[in-house]
């Protein structure tokens, strides 16, 4: 890592790499929270007894609600026309709560989530202690850029302008979040920065690069030390513009792969002189 901060805590420096820890990326999500006329998952999962009814009914037939996804319908989309490609993720869930891990409201209602794919923003993790059990120092630095902020608001509209589309505006009865007096842009970024939370996609604090900043080379091996190699989202210079799992997985695969070849290179017998 950073050998000041290091010292600062009192850790050996095995090796100076300044970039360790920088360049956090995330994927954001604003959660806009629409009420139903008709029930949904909320009404299911409400009361302990339901809750035990559906754990049964996984345990015993494996049907129910703990079959589904999180999310059940997703959406790429432009939030403007001259863009090669998607920069807004739509996630439409049966089921609404302030924040995940929340219990759910008392109202029926679904969650329509924009996540912002390609962020310019970038954050930092740091020591906070010595103590390898202490949580570290999290800047997640979300919404720092004027673009990123741009984006996310035109997702919101977009999301709304959606639910305002049959047949979903048949269905829906209010507006619960953001709410429907929130219409400028100031008053929707300033909603986003206090309600919108992690997909839980951090990346790129040990970025891989072919110049002398980067934390790992082209074969994932530290800069700096022998033997300590990195396989895992933090490699990434850039968020990849979707969900993060198969990405990791494949990481991890290519690393396998070339630690395979590295070993079989090096019990290789020497080429004759």
């Amino acid at each position: 890592g950073e050998a000041d901060a290091l010292r600062a805590h009192g850790v050996a420096v095995q090796a100076d790499r300044a970039e360790v820890g920088r360049n956090l990326q995330d994927h954001l999500q604003a959660r806009l929270v629409f009420k139903c006329r008709e029930a949904t998952l909320n009404d299911e999962i409400r009361s302990f007894y339901d809750k035990a009814r559906i754990g049964l009914e996984y345990a015993l037939f494996r049907s129910g609600p703990m079959t589904m996804a999180a999310s059940l319908v997703f959406g790429f989309m432009k939030t403007r026309p001259g863009l090669a490609t998607p920069d807004i993720q739509f996630h439409i869930q049966p089921w609404s709560a302030d924040s995940p891990g929340e219990g759910v409201h008392p109202f029926s209602a679904f969650t329509q989530s924009v996540c912002q794919l390609r962020p310019e923003s970038r954050g930092r993790i740091g020591l906070r202690s010595a103590d390898p059990m202490q949580h570290p120092l999290i800047e997640p630095n979300y919404l720092a850029t004027r673009s990123d902020q741009d984006t996310l608001v035109a997702g919101i509209r977009m999301a709304r302008a959606i639910a305002r589309t049959e047949p979903l505006r048949g269905a829906i009865s209010e507006e619960f979040r953001p709410a429907a007096g929130l219409e400028t842009r100031d008053e929707l970024l300033d909603w986003a920065r206090m309600n919108s939370t992690t997909i839980y996609h951090p990346t790129g604090t040990c970025r891989m690069g072919p110049d002398d900043a980067a934390v790992v080379d082209a074969r994932l091996r530290v800069k700096g030390l022998r033997g300590l190699r990195v396989a895992d989202c933090s490699i990434m210079p850039d968020i990849v513009s979707g969900n993060t799992n198969a990405p990791a997985m494949m990481i991890g695969a290519k690393l396998a792969r070339m630690v395979a070849e590295d070993r079989k290179a090096a019990a290789a017998p020497a080429p004759a002189a």
